[in-house]
């Protein structure tokens, strides 16, 4: 028999994300396609948003079947405040709340050579470059931090509402950044980098005014170390899904291995339930972060 002096420490009660409303963008492939899987098996009615239908299509056709929850594709570019606007509209005509909103599209659009011999040399690497532009600057940007903004801000109303339908449960943004935000290195990237950084002082941000106007919604962040993605991996196979081989990076990485679904899986679920969880970026990358060093 069991005590129910102990009901609330069961796994289906700590992190029970069952019949919540998710919206998760960058979703057709690599870490946003581990996250919607995450909460669609555990009972989540997930909308998946990109720019390819035939990629969201795919998921939902894939890994839709056979769980408790939902999967269900919207095409919308969120670099774009109209189709930002339309998404709203659209989630509202058929939710009365928003639970966990996934901020996870983004782009790195071009890598550097940065190790050189000279102060010549290094600017032939990254001045000289007719590919380093201002506009490669201004577009990684564009995509990797001013969505997040707009993208929380314009569902501030309906993740407002998600603490009156669920008991215990306050809306939430979990805005997928990366630890090339924090280390200290360029990583090939400097654009790329610069704008996770961006991104994670943005989520201090949107989380300090949040709860500073009242607001009952928590604001975080995870920045995931190497993951298989289309980004890292360059390709997905038919069924959306990334590779990369463990000994690639079991000299770069101290758990020896890149990151595995499950472990995004358990990221995302801890940061959509834990309730006492607001305004911080926990990092998941093997300790890639103790080897890398942080910055400043």
């Amino acid at each position: 028999m069991s005590n129910p002096k102990n009901e609330a420490f069961k796994l289906e009660k700590l992190f029970d994300v069952s019949n919540k409303v998710a919206l998760v963008t960058g979703a057709g492939t690599g870490i946003g396609l581990m996250i919607t899987q995450a909460l669609a098996t555990n009972g989540a009615k997930v909308y998946i948003v990109g720019r390819t239908q035939e990629k969201l299509d795919t998921v939902a056709e894939t890994y839709g079947k056979g769980i408790s929850g939902q999967i269900i594709p919207i095409t919308a570019d969120v670099s774009k405040k109209e189709d930002i606007k339309n998404l709203v509209s659209e989630i509202s005509s058929k939710e009365k709340c928003l639970c966990i909103l996934v901020n996870n599209a983004g782009i790195e659009l071009k890598s550097q050579q940065t190790e050189a011999e000279s102060a010549e040399e290094m600017k032939k690497n990254l001045f000289d470059d007719e590919d380093e532009t201002f506009e490669m600057w201004t577009d990684t940007y564009r995509t990797n931090v001013p969505q997040l903004f707009f993208m929380t801000t314009a569902f501030l109303p309906l993740l407002q509402e998600a603490h009156k339908h669920n008991d215990n449960f306050s809306g939430t943004v979990i805005n997928i950044s990366s630890i090339s935000g924090i280390v200290k290195t360029a990583q090939h990237h400097f654009a790329y980098n610069a704008s996770k950084a961006a991104a994670i002082h943005l989520t201090s941000m949107l989380a300090n005014e949040v709860t500073t106007n009242g607001l009952k919604i928590r604001i975080n962040s995870i920045a995931p170390g190497v993951f298989p993605s289309e980004m890292t991996a360059s390709d997905s196979d038919d069924k959306q899904k990334s590779h990369i081989p463990r000994e690639k990076y079991a000299e770069k990485v101290p758990a020896r291995r890149p990151g595995e679904d499950r472990d995004m899986a358990n990221a995302v679920i801890f940061a959509a339930t834990n309730q006492y969880l607001n305004g911080v970026t926990v990092a998941v990358d093997g300790g890639y972060i103790l080897s890398a060093g942080s910055g400043p």
